[in-house]
């Protein structure tokens, strides 16, 4: 049996019809540029996130770098991220000019530390980008209350978590502004790239709709130097269409991490993930700790299973981000957490005898 760690073809065909006559109306319209498509969704969009606006970018990156530069970021001022974290956290904050500065995760959520948080605030620190990892939400009370007393910006990094709560309130409405990508890998995945900035904060919201723009608020008048940033208007269809199926696809995701979690729960080598108490998640991937994690990934991929490390080097090992300063055995719980995670497949699309089929290799694994 061959199990993908995600089978994106699968979902597709449950939406094809959809989809093809979304697309092909914007044929019809010729408004491939923003327009009347794009505006419904970002309309949608700020509903479904339970927020006031949205702008829609061209990715989950733009949607980070132009977020900074909405919030004032100037160059060398600090941002506090995580360093377990995709690319795009920390090199947006790079390319918007500012600095990233990591605090140390929780050992338990994969998530931001609150309470590193403080030792990593400078003069220079200007604001908090906390990463929503794998569709778990970062504990975000402790969070806020530290950007208030300090007075600084928070800037949700929810690529991987659109649809999570956070004690009723979803990923990207909590903080000053929320960031999502529509990568095809995502829960909700677009049919190339493609991302979104929500909020409830009006003012915000113009400065990164300016700033997608060149800058621009009407034609060849420029008040600031922006960025060619737009989510396509055939992007904004597929994304339209696969918005009413999320609730569903996030059910059955859940659904699946249920029976990993019931499972693992009897076993001492592998860890399932936990969850904050009063968070929905929405398992954008489901990550486990596991003894051995190299030998029982390089087993399950001999046996036909998509696995995957999410992430096996922190960003402050990475070698373009050597001059700021860190040095390996600075952030423990992150590297340990790069050696020690595997995400397995947890797709709404699974079938059970595939689930069944994981779950009796990872035991097979450790019984030999």
């Amino acid at each position: 049996m061959e199990v993908r760690l995600l089978d994106i073809k699968r979902q597709y065909e449950t939406i094809r019809a959809d989809v093809e006559e979304a697309v092909q109306s914007v044929f019809d319209s010729c408004g491939f540029i923003l327009g009347l498509t794009v505006r419904d969704f970002e309309t949608e969009m700020a509903d479904y996130c339970g927020v006031t606006g949205a702008v829609g970018v061209a990715s989950g990156t733009d949607a980070l770098l132009l977020s900074c530069r909405a919030c004032g970021i100037e160059h060398g001022e600090e941002v506090i991220t995580t360093p377990y974290t995709f690319f795009a956290t920390g090199g947006a904050i790079w390319n918007a000019g500012g600095r990233p500065a990591f605090a140390d995760i929780d050992p338990a959520t994969f998530n931001i530390d609150p309470e590193r948080i403080e030792d990593a605030i400078t003069d220079k620190t200007r604001a908090i980008m906390p990463v929503h990892l794998f569709g778990q939400m970062a504990d975000m009370d402790p969070i806020l209350e530290i950007a208030e007393k300090r007075g600084l910006k928070v800037i949700e990094d929810a690529a991987q978590a659109i649809g999570a709560e956070y004690k009723g309130k979803r990923a990207g409405a909590l903080g000053d502004l929320g960031c999502f990508s529509f990568f095809p890998s995502k829960n909700l995945g677009a049919a190339g790239d493609g991302g979104m900035v929500v909020a409830a904060d009006d003012e915000l919201l113009d400065k990164v709709r300016v700033l997608r723009a060149h800058g621009s608020r009407q034609n060849y008048v420029h008040d600031v130097v922006g960025w060619n940033s737009r989510l396509d208007a055939l992007q904004a269809a597929v994304l339209s269409v696969k918005l009413r199926h999320l609730a569903g696809w996030s059910d059955g995701r859940r659904a699946h991490a249920a029976i990993y979690d019931a499972a693992f729960v009897e076993m001492d080598e592998v860890s399932p993930p936990p969850v904050l108490e009063g968070c929905t998640p929405i398992y954008n991937q489901y990550v486990i700790r596991a003894t051995d994690r190299d030998g029982l990934k390089n087993f399950l991929a001999e046996s036909g299973i998509g696995c995957a490390i999410y992430y096996p080097l922190s960003l402050h090992e990475q070698a373009c981000f050597t001059d700021l300063g860190y040095r390996a055995g600075d952030f423990p719980e992150s590297e340990r957490a790069a050696g020690e995670s595997l995400s397995l497949p947890v797709y709404s699309e699974l079938r059970e005898e595939e689930q069944q089929f994981v779950l009796a290799k990872v035991k097979e694994f450790y019984a030999r």
